[in-house]
């Protein structure tokens, strides 16, 4: 089943953190995108902005910053034509390990899910390789048993052009909030642009909840990429 992605955000008030990766509809480009969500003041106290290799994560005001440790990181990095989104500080540690000429998977049996419980937020991750193939994982507790960390990989070898999978920190709102189930969700991108895409995930994400989104078309002959943050905080 491919699931239109903007009716997937409208229905849900609370993803958390989410990872799109996909193929445009003219199959020239790899999509990636990312987007924040936060209920606590200091979750919503962030924006995205540009770094020399992505993206990281500051608090808009640093006057009300509480505990940076889970919320201020570098969601996005590229190494060699490799983009690498996550949730969290598993990007740089993605990264050290790919720098090294080990693989993702590698990196990622180092980590587990996060400290937060009785959340214990999943870590999402994904890699696109410069040909535009791709990757997601998902690092879990076992339903909510922080005894027991559940690690789900998801390799893409031949991406379909117009479509991309989904993959979200949480199934739901909740309290505790329920971490996500399944395979990630396939998902049309019919849009023609990353300000187009941006356009659409923003419009579509609660907008009591939504904090900042990151989107990138990335050209397969050039390797460049058309990049686009939306913050809510500006």
């Amino acid at each position: 089943m491919i699931y239109d992605i903007g009716k997937l955000l409208r229905e849900n008030a609370y993803p958390g953190r989410g990872i799109v990766l996909g193929r445009s509809k003219d199959d020239k480009k790899a999509v990636a995108a990312y987007f924040i969500m936060g209920r606590s003041v200091n979750s919503r106290n962030r924006i995205f902005e540009q770094t020399e290799d992505g993206i990281r994560t500051r608090a808009f005001d640093e006057s009300k910053m509480e505990d940076p440790s889970l919320i201020i990181y570098h969601p996005v990095r590229v190494l060699n034509g490799f983009t690498i989104v996550t949730n969290g500080d598993q990007t740089d540690t993605i990264r050290d390990y790919m720098r090294e000429g080990r693989c993702y998977r590698h990196a990622l049996h180092t980590r587990t899910f996060e400290p937060d419980g009785p959340n214990w937020t999943p870590r999402i991750s994904g890699v696109v390789t410069p040909d535009g193939r791709y990757n997601l994982s998902i690092l879990k507790s076992m339903d909510g048993d922080p005894a027991c960390c559940c690690r789900y990989f998801y390799e893409y070898d031949r991406p379909v052009a117009g479509t991309g999978h989904f993959i979200h920190t949480y199934r739901c709102d909740g309290d505790p909030i329920p971490s996500f189930e399944g395979e990630p969700e396939r998902v049309s991108i019919e849009a023609r642009s990353a300000g187009e895409l941006a356009e659409l995930l923003w419009d579509s994400l609660n907008e009591d909840n939504k904090v900042s989104l990151y989107v990138s078309f990335i050209d397969l002959e050039s390797g460049q990429a058309d990049s686009v943050i939306i913050n809510k905080n500006v």
